[in-house]
């Protein structure tokens, strides 16, 4: 197993360990679960999306980096690259943030 398959491995041990809590007990309705669900899922997609985010940003800072020091001349077209793709990148961010409050607000409105 790789490195990466260890760390992503032990990520969701991890928060399969730390969501036990909120799947404890179940009102008399018996909907709870899925809320309860909802929230987890919520959770995961805002910290997984970030966490990509983050890593597609310092990939793409990292390789301008080293065009611009390899290329001075390119550094204008460079740095327009870059931006734009770090907006498009943010962009993705913010979309899943989105998902998760839609994830989080329609079960809210089902059952309180």
């Amino acid at each position: 197993m790789t490195k990466k398959g260890k760390l992503i491995l032990t990520a969701l041990f991890f928060c399969l360990l730390l969501s036990s809590p909120a799947l404890a007990q179940t009102p008399a309705g018996g909907k709870a679960p899925l809320f309860q669900w909802s929230i987890i899922i919520g959770g995961a997609i805002i910290t997984f999306a970030s966490a990509a985010g983050a890593f597609c940003q310092a990939k793409a800072i990292s390789s301008a980096c080293e065009g611009i020091s390899r290329n001075p001349g390119a550094a204008p077209h460079i740095r327009f690259l870059l931006i734009f793709g770090l907006v498009l990148i943010e962009t993705l961010v913010i979309y899943a943030l989105l998902i998760s409050i839609i994830i989080l607000m329609v079960q809210w409105g089902k059952y309180i």
